[in-house]
């Protein structure tokens, strides 16, 4: 006797369809499971006869195979117990062929029967060639995001089995609202002060330039950053698939009822290791703290608390927007677009910026300092140094703009992004920046006399012309970049004070 169901298992944070092959023959009692399957498939023998038992529903006494087809893709996970159990009762004969006949069956299996959700559940909906697909209940809601196949499910095997034979019909779940994976956002009007800061963090909405904020605590680095998410505009539906098959596959937690719209912000602690930060892992590949930030922001703060390793391994997803994850295992690539923030204090003391303040030796200094490398800071577009606020700008200062108009401003620059076939400038090239950003004259000048000094390198002036292009976007203005651009882009890029090696000595208390 011999049945086959359709099913699918994560790889990364895409689908990849399975075909569960069972066979039921005569011999010594048994239970195989081939196909390259990892401990949790091999342990599907155990959940499936515990489930098919407390469902009341028949257990074979005969020598048992199933092949997770094809053979030579590895299946991880718990995602194939209810395509396993619904084959066993075909090729028993307890269901009819034409009952499952354009199905798949996705879900993991209660020792008590109960279907269960499996992370990655959307990607493996996309993945399979069928016209329905069966999932648990609290699975559902995001089956249905893939709009295609149609959706079903039950809360359990039994209820499903019973479906399947038209004793039963099948229940529509009621949707719970759409929530943001971000929560709600903050207003850019609380913000006190920091008019830089705050022309810096538009610029970066607007061009998807990377920040880094240098300053003493309290200054308002954080309270910056975490405002950025509100001023992007929202995902467009493919990045939204993206974003959604990401936190699904991750298990960051997936909405409701509808696809991730709203930018999301991720803030991972400094003390995240490289496979939490990049993804990956010893079994499973996962998208990590970078993958999850696509289409985002990912926020780093305390940015010399991290390990240098760490940090050093964003810098080819900063400049490629994927990361490339390789075990013995298998190899995955990720998706990583997102904007980086970075903040950090001056010194380990948090006090330097004014004399007589900084507690720390300038060996400890100058070894703080040394925690980014120079190729990282070289690929943020902007980089601030954040004074705190003075008291007549907090007790009297007028609020900024509110986020709505900011974001206005920002969605008008991006949809002239569009039109030069980016998502933002900061993805133009080389050759496209020399057609779409001239220079004039007196710009022209300015970014010379910067690269000669030796304060920009060849990667700096590209991103300045970048940062530049974003400025007169948000201005209304067409090119050719003027000297106010490229000045203020000059400023935005320059090294703050405590970078400066001549800084270390010139501040001790």
């Amino acid at each position: 006797m011999h049945a086959e169901v359709s099913s699918a298992v994560l790889h990364g944070v895409s689908g990849q369809a399975v075909r569960v092959e069972v066979h039921v023959s005569k011999g010594i009692p048994g239970f195989t499971i081939v196909g390259l399957p990892d401990a949790s498939c091999r342990e599907s023998r155990d959940r499936v006869r515990a489930a098919l038992h407390s469902s009341k529903l028949p257990w074979p006494d005969n020598r048992v195979t199933v092949n997770l087809a094809p053979g030579g893709l590895r299946k991880e996970g718990a995602g194939l117990d209810l395509a396993i159990a619904v084959a066993l009762l075909l090729a028993q004969g307890h269901l009819a062929k034409p009952a499952v006949e354009g199905s798949a069956f996705l879900g993991e299996l209660g020792l008590d029967g109960s279907l269960r959700r499996v992370p990655g559940t959307l990607s493996m909906v996309e993945a399979v060639k069928c016209d329905r697909v069966v999932v648990a209940t609290d699975a559902y809601a995001e089956a249905r995001l893939s709009g295609e196949p149609e959706a079903l499910c039950a809360p359990t095997l039994g209820q499903l089995v019973s479906c399947l034979r038209g004793e039963a019909d099948w229940t529509t779940p009621a949707l719970s609202p759409p929530r943001s994976p971000s929560g709600p956002m903050e207003d850019l009007r609380e913000v006190r002060g920091q008019p830089l800061g705050r022309r810096a963090l538009e610029i970066a909405a607007a061009g998807g330039h990377h920040l880094l904020m240098v300053g003493p605590p309290g200054a308002g680095k954080t309270m910056l950053a975490r405002r950025l998410p509100g001023l992007l505009p929202p995902l467009d539906r493919d990045a939204a698939r993206v974003v959604t098959r990401i936190y699904s596959a991750g298990d960051f937690g997936v909405p409701t009822s509808e696809l991730i719209i709203a930018p999301p912000f991720r803030a991972p602690h400094h003390g995240a290791t490289m496979a939490a930060l990049v993804g990956g892992g010893s079994r499973a590949l996962r998208p990590g703290e970078i993958s999850a930030a696509h289409g985002g922001v990912l926020f780093l703060d305390e940015l010399g608390e991290f390990s240098p390793v760490v940090l050093d391994a964003l810098r080819q997803p900063l400049e490629e927007g994927v990361i490339r994850v390789s075990r013995a295992v298998g190899s995955v690539s990720f998706p990583a677009e997102f904007v980086l923030v970075g903040s950090m204090n001056p010194c380990p003391c948090g006090n330097a910026g004014g004399p007589g303040q900084c507690r720390c030796s300038d060996a400890a200094r100058v070894r703080y300092a040394r925690r980014l490398s120079g190729p990282l800071l070289d690929r943020f577009d902007m980089r601030l140094f954040v004074q705190r606020p003075t008291a007549e700008e907090l007790f009297r200062g007028r609020p900024g703009e509110p986020t709505a108009a900011v974001r206005e401003r920002v969605t008008e620059a991006r949809r002239r992004a569009a039109h030069r076939g980016v998502r933002c400038n900061s993805l133009l090239g080389s050759s496209a920046l020399e057609a779409e950003a001239p220079l004039a004259p007196e710009a022209a000048r300015l970014a010379e006399r910067a690269v000669a000094s030796g304060q920009l390198s060849a990667r700096g002036l590209q991103r300045v012309r970048s940062v530049g292009l974003t400025v007169c976007d948000l201005d209304g203005r067409p090119p050719p970049l003027r000297g106010p651009d490229v000045a203020l882009a000059l400023q935005l890029r320059n090294n703050p004070v405590w970078l400066d090696r001549s800084y270390a000595g010139s501040h001790v208390a």
